[in-house]
């Protein structure tokens, strides 16, 4: 196995890894990435609740999408640089 391979390979494992780490530490929201979240308030004197937006990033499933397919690019790179070509026949 070529050393520029087994990079590769790790570079793909190791962005997986990442990938997933970061969308299920950022509460694993099927949803598309959000960067601010309501937040429901309640008005002192009139008891009425409101919304009030908070910026937050939440990521959703277009960055795992994007992390997922990356890390396969890297895969696939590793498996074409990997390759032996056959020998020619006459």
């Amino acid at each position: 196995m070529t050393r520029l391979r087994s990079i590769l390979r790790w570079l793909a494992a190791g962005l997986t890894v990442a990938t997933l780490f970061a969308w299920l530490a950022g509460g694993a929201h099927r949803g598309w990435t959000k960067t601010s979240m309501p937040v429901e308030k309640t008005d002192e004197v009139t008891g009425l609740t409101y919304r009030e937006y908070e910026r937050r990033f939440q990521p959703g499933v277009d960055l795992l999408a994007a992390g997922l397919a990356t890390a396969a690019m890297l895969g696939l790179a590793a498996w074409v640089v990997g390759r032996k070509t056959a020998p020619a026949r006459p």
